[in-house]
């Protein structure tokens, strides 16, 4: 019979998002989530695997619980109160004093190939943020919402790129009225 586990793995979950938020993914050592988590390589290993597939399991948490107003913006009656509930998300969430910037953006920015695993991960999460916008703003288009000219494709990835350049400036320390007038300057852009 085996050793009962020693630590909660919901816990270890949370404290491996904090880590890999503040260092990206390739600057957190195996032996700085070890020693954040108390436990040893083995355990480590025996509880997630690897670090990548524990950075899966981190990035899972992060759009659960810190982008869990998405799903918020998609439900909004029109395609511009998506566009201002999503940019108003990221600004105050890009700018929280307890995890400034991005995960994502913190993490695949040091990645030098682009077949990383970590930037593949990243990339299949944003494809789902892109896919659901697309989808949503297809919907827009037919209730006449926006004009027929629009792209959805093009929209949605406007909205991620915005998104991404907003993380990239609070990284640099852009504080949270900075992206909300960035966020203006795009929803003064939106298509009508």
């Amino acid at each position: 019979m085996g050793r009962p586990r020693e630590f909660d793995i919901d816990e270890a979950v949370d404290v491996a998002v904090d880590l890999f938020w503040r260092n990206g993914y390739e600057k957190t050592s195996l032996s700085d989530l070890t020693g954040a988590l108390k436990i040893t390589p083995p355990s480590f290993y025996f509880a997630f695997g690897s670090k990548e597939q524990l950075f899966k399991k981190a990035l899972d948490r992060y759009v659960s619980v810190q982008i869990r107003y998405f799903e918020e913006a998609l439900r909004q009656p029109t395609s511009l109160g998506v566009a201002t509930l999503l940019l108003k998300g990221f600004a105050d969430g890009y700018t929280d004093p307890a995890h400034p910037g991005c995960l994502c953006i913190n993490s695949a920015s040091p990645c030098t190939s682009g077949n990383d695993p970590v930037r593949q991960e990243i990339a299949k999460w944003r494809s789902v943020l892109g896919r659901k916008l697309r989808n949503r703003f297809k919907e827009a288009k037919v209730q006449k919402d926006l004009p027929a000219d629009v792209n959805p494709e093009d929209l949605a990835q406007y909205l991620l790129v915005v998104g991404s350049g907003m993380a990239l400036a609070a990284q640099s320390g852009a504080g949270r009225k900075d992206l909300q007038k960035i966020a203006a300057i795009a929803l003064n852009a939106w298509p009508h």
